[in-house]
């Protein structure tokens, strides 16, 4: 816990002076609550017994004014401390998602759950926040409690403190064990929470296909088992934190009989007066206090523990696919891509997905990539944008080895538009500059013009500005891949990636978009996807995939001429067509 304490303490060092001032307040808070057991001690053997009014009005009036002080001192160190927490989860919020988002390849996405990813930034992130505003803050305060009243405790009378200290190994102890059960509640109950997200993410995002299968019973009934497995294991962590609060009460009250029993009789002997035996009896019940509230918070610590590991563990996550030492920025490029012997497979034990494949794309040719569906087209594409890296060869553009460069560089100069258009939440024109952040609305309205966005955009009320709701469902997916086109326009990359680009328009738009297209794609590098042969007659040159292998290349008629798997298709697509016609 200390090592992971420690390195959350390094996130507060921009507020390090705000910190050291809370501090200050705190001590001077504490200090002040801490002179009531010597004022006791004073009133009982000085005031009472002497009769001095006079010594009886100060200490009132300097009680209250003491207590003026306490307050604003108080108040400063609650304030500044909420606010150095607050900033330690905001900063260490969005270091987790400068890392997921600058640091994390494609794999790292696929293999963790979209409702668990967010889990980090909901329960793991909250469960730090109320430790470092409460717990943590409780545990700081009350020791110091703890450290003042041992100290005065051992000045007016050392034997008796002994007593008390008799106790502090067992508590000690318990504390460490139980706590050890705390974390590893923890860890299951923050591990049963991302459970829980994942879930409830899912059946969100998917309602569509919930509703269309009239599933709604059964992903209520997976949604109860989830909370049920989330309250037991709440109900573990919960049994293992209540056990300490009782247990450090009883091992300190052990104490404080012992000193009622052993002070009464010094009393009684003239080795101790009332007074300090009082003052002595109120710092040790006090003391009880600080003793549970340090173990209430060590076990919330213990809790914040857990997720911190979870989240350390996150950030320091190594990612398949990173810069190489010294990488350097891509140069603009003409657009020629080489395949140089590539084999790729997702995992070491899974066959390849692609095969000793070895061919050069000249600058702006457009190649069409066809294949049976797993035959390998989208994993070379995303070969190309470097999502992964070959298992060996080299993917070299303009000469330059992919692994050699940055990777924003060499994708700020490729356009793709993906099989499934994913649109953010805004408008149309936010989404259309998207390609790039820093075009004139001129520029926006342009390639929206080219990808035929203008005419279906005219029809709403807002126009450009028409919001198009989470994940773009406001629109239909004809519009949507209209708008995924434009975008990739406005970008005006090299190279550019259309994976099924036209598969989710109708006849009429698939022809609206083609035409855009035809004037997008000469002078630049293009790789097109395509199911539906007839998108692809004109290409310069037709890549044929079957299980990672390249089988046959070349141009539209020479590949029906030779007979082979190319044509195949293509007969069988165009068969198929006119039945349906």
């Amino acid at each position: 816990m200390i090592s992971n304490l420690l390195r959350l303490f390094k996130y507060t060092r921009p507020n390090l002076g705000r910190l050291m001032v809370g501090f200050l307040c705190l001590l001077g808070a504490t200090g002040c609550q801490m002179l009531l057991p010597f004022l006791i001690t004073i009133v009982t053997d000085k005031v009472l017994d002497a009769g001095d009014l006079r010594m009886l009005n100060l200490i009132s009036i300097g009680v209250v004014i003491m207590f003026i002080i306490r307050g604003f001192l108080v108040y400063g160190n609650q304030y500044l401390m909420e606010y150095v927490g607050q900033r330690l989860v905001v900063d260490l919020r969005d270091q987790l998602y400068r890392s997921m988002m600058s640091f994390r390849g494609l794999v790292y996405f696929e293999k963790n759950r979209t409702g668990g990813l967010m889990s980090y930034y909901t329960n793991d992130i909250n469960s730090l926040q109320s430790v470092i505003t409460g717990a943590g803050l409780d545990c700081v305060r009350e020791s110091l409690v703890l450290v003042y009243s041992i100290a005065y405790m051992l000045i007016l009378d050392w034997k008796l403190s002994l007593l008390l200290f008799v106790s502090v190994p067992l508590i000690t102890w318990t504390v460490r064990n139980i706590g050890r059960k705390i974390k590893k509640a923890s860890h299951k109950v923050l591990g049963q929470m991302q459970e829980f997200t994942g879930i409830l993410q899912e059946t969100i995002s998917g309602v569509r296909q919930v509703k269309s299968f009239a599933r709604e019973d059964h992903e209520v009934g997976r949604f109860q088992a989830q909370t049920l497995r989330n309250f037991k294991a709440i109900m573990k962590a919960t049994r293992a934190s209540a056990v300490l609060t009782p247990a450090v009460e009883f091992l300190s009250t052990i104490g404080v009989v012992a000193i009622i029993w052993y002070g009464s009789r010094e009393v009684i002997d003239g080795h101790l007066t009332k007074g300090q035996l009082l003052a002595f009896m109120a710092l040790a019940i006090n003391l009880s206090n600080p003793i549970k509230r340090i173990s209430r918070a060590y076990g919330k610590m213990q809790q914040a523990d857990a997720a911190c590991e979870r989240i350390f563990g996150t950030l320091d996550f190594e990612p398949e696919v990173k810069d190489a030492p010294g990488a350097q920025a891509l140069p603009p490029i003409e657009g020629e891509v080489r395949f140089d012997h590539i084999t790729f497979a997702y995992r070491p034990e899974d066959p390849p997905a692609i095969s000793d494949l070895d061919f050069t794309v000249k600058p702006g040719q457009l190649v069409a990539l066809v294949g049976a569906s797993g035959a390998g087209k989208t994993t070379l594409a995303n070969l190309v944008m470097r999502f992964y890296d070959v298992t060996s060869g080299a993917i070299l553009i303009d000469g330059v080895d992919l692994r050699m460069v940055t990777q924003r560089s060499l994708r700020e100069q490729i356009g793709i538009v993906p099989q499934e258009t994913l649109l953010f939440t805004g408008s149309i024109a936010d989404n259309i500059r998207y390609g790039r952040l820093e075009a004139t609305d001129e520029e926006v309205a342009a390639a929206a013009l080219a990808a035929h966005v203008t005419e279906f955009a005219a029809k709403f009320p807002e126009g450009f500005k028409t919001m198009v709701g989470e994940r773009g469902m406001s629109l239909s997916g004809g519009q949507r891949q209209r708008v995924a086109i434009a975008r990739a326009i406005l970008k005006d990359p090299r190279i550019l990636i259309l994976d099924e680009a036209t598969s989710a328009l109708d006849t009429e738009s698939e022809h609206l978009v083609q035409a855009a297209l035809n004037s997008l794609l000469p002078g630049r590098t293009a790789f097109v996807i395509a199911h539906r042969l007839s998108t692809i007659i004109k290409a310069d040159v037709i890549l044929v995939l079957n299980q990672g292998r390249l089988v046959e290349y070349g141009r539209h008629q020479t590949l029906l001429d030779r007979g082979g798997i190319y044509a195949r298709l293509y007969h069988t697509q165009f068969q198929y067509g006119q039945r349906s016609a």
